[in-house]
């Protein structure tokens, strides 16, 4: 059985400060640098697996032939795909133009001659990730279209020595709550389709669990139910069909996007308690001191792979639903009507990766109804910019308007929510919302949710330690110097510094 990694390397774009390797410090990481990257998390910080990113952004394909020709002694030694590895997130043909997949695949079948030919474990990639996975058809495509390019590969280049390296792990990425709540049914088709396409029954299967779109498209009660609930699933699905499967979870720092962070380690690793795999993103390597990075990251190594999954009853997944269903609704209720102040400063949020262009053919936007957002990352950015950090946004209403048992399940359920709340609100900065409230009524119902969560909860929301005040006043310096027309690039870049991570 292959090493099963726990901590995930990522190339998120939600880092504040400069990377430690970065010899520029400028905080940009461009596709050239990304293979430095790539060794840094390997070796500096002995993360166990570093994916590379070919969804919606630019790609050095050579990335295989420059670590193993750059830092050849390391590899030499330490074997990718066995001790360390390297997965690709391709990019999902049926949201995008397939242009990046014809040159992933390649590369992978490339770089697996190349180990070949250095006498060291081959191949060097054997997994991909799908965004966006929607049906088992979709895997098994990915799957046979990287089986026939092989064919045709090994045909027209018949001296590359890996004529049997002809089928890849997929590994589906499930972004929605609702495909949460209805992961049983992919597991059970992919298997079926997998076992009469390739005649043998799968292994293990590795699961992606998204946690910061499903955020932004419905807001954390939704995103953390739906986590909860396919991770109880997942366990129960494996146990009875004896396949083992191995959870991964996208998490960012702050806490509408997961709250993994090195500062938040204890209630991080009971509240996602049955993950394997954790994304350790730009901002949890990159923003906090490098001594306590490398103490978290071994705390997951640790004790990841020991804990047991809250199991959740089919009558409390029924009742998650409903929950699911009120807070969605009343997260969109505000979301969407004050998309306008968020998307003026969204743009000022600063590039951190070379992404490419939304043109209709290289990419997808995410939607909240029919308005088209940013990137759960930049709108998070936006919003704590503003000084209303998104945990907030439909919360309080949420609580207020659920029965006594719904509450009960929920508090079961999202055992740290209390603590979500109280890290986010820290950085909510009250003088700002009751301005924008004054401008614009829109913003009063969100006013009702912090009202409603400092009753709930028997809290004041707001900052407490100087570093949360100091983030206070420069979110009042966006507010004004957005009044007065004036550039907000450095003051959004000062005040992710504070919070330590941009979104």
């Amino acid at each position: 059985m292959r090493h099963i990694p726990a901590t995930m390397a990522t190339q998120h774009p939600d880092n504040a400060s400069a990377p430690f390797w970065e010899t520029d410090g400028d905080g940009f990481i461009s596709a050239q640098e990304e293979v430095r990257e790539a060794y840094a998390a390997f070796s500096e910080l002995n993360v166990d697996e570093y994916m590379w990113d070919w969804e919606g952004k630019y790609v050095d394909e050579a990335v295989v032939e420059r670590l193993f020709s750059e830092y050849h002694e390391y590899f030499m030694e330490t074997s990718l795909g066995r001790d360390k590895f390297l997965t690709f997130r391709i990019p999902n043909i049926w949201q995008e133009k397939g242009y990046s997949l014809a040159r992933a695949f390649m590369a992978m079948l490339t770089a697996a001659d190349m180990a070949q030919d250095l006498k060291i474990h081959t191949p060097p990639l054997f997994e991909v990730i799908l965004p966006m996975t929607e049906s088992a058809t979709q895997l098994i495509h990915i799957q046979e279209t990287f089986g026939q390019l092989a064919k045709v590969k090994h045909r027209l280049f018949p001296n590359g020595g890996t004529s049997d390296f002809r089928h890849i792990e997929a590994i589906p990425l499930v972004e929605d709550v609702e495909g949460m709540f209805g992961i049983r049914k992919l597991l059970n088709s992919y298997t079926h389709a997998h076992s009469q396409k390739f005649r043998k029954k799968i292994p293990y299967l590795r699961v992606f669990l998204a946690r910061s779109d499903p955020a932004l498209i419905s807001g954390m009660i939704a995103a953390v139910a739906g986590n909860k609930v396919a991770l109880s699933e997942l366990t129960d699905w494996s146990a009875k069909n004896r396949i083992d499967v191995y959870p991964i979870i996208g998490t960012g720092s702050l806490p509408f996007r997961g709250g993994c962070n090195p500062e938040n380690m204890d209630a991080f690793l009971n509240e996602y308690r049955g993950v394997r795999t954790v994304t350790i993103q730009s901002a949890f390597r990159y923003d906090y001191d490098l001594t306590h990075v490398k103490h978290a990251l071994t705390r997951l190594t640790n004790e990841l792979p020991q804990a047991e999954p809250l199991i959740i009853s089919v009558r409390h997944r029924k009742i998650l639903h409903e929950i699911v269903r009120k807070s969605t609704a009343q997260y969109h209720q505000s979301v969407q009507k004050v998309a306008e102040a968020m998307f003026a400063v969204s743009s000022a949020v600063p590039p951190r990766r070379e992404r490419r262009l939304h043109i209709g053919l290289l990419g997808y936007a995410r939607k909240i109804g029919k308005k088209e957002f940013p990137r759960a990352i930049t709108f998070t950015a936006a919003m704590y910019s503003l000084g209303v950090p998104p945990e907030l946004i439909g919360t309080g209403r949420t609580l207020r308007s659920l029965k006594e048992d719904e509450r009960e399940v929920l508090r079961a359920t999202y055992e740290h929510m209390e603590n979500d709340i109280k890290l986010a609100g820290r950085f909510l900065n009250k003088e700002n919302l009751e301005m924008m409230t004054i401008a614009d009524e829109r913003w009063k119902p969100i006013q009702k949710d912090i009202q409603f969560l400092e009753e709930y909860f028997a809290t004041e929301l707001g900052p407490r330690e100087p570093h949360e005040f100091l983030h206070r006043n420069t979110t009042s310096d966006i507010y004004f110097l957005r009044q007065a027309g004036d550039d907000i690039s450095d003051a959004v870049l000062r005040a992710g510094k504070l919070r330590k991570s941009l979104g």
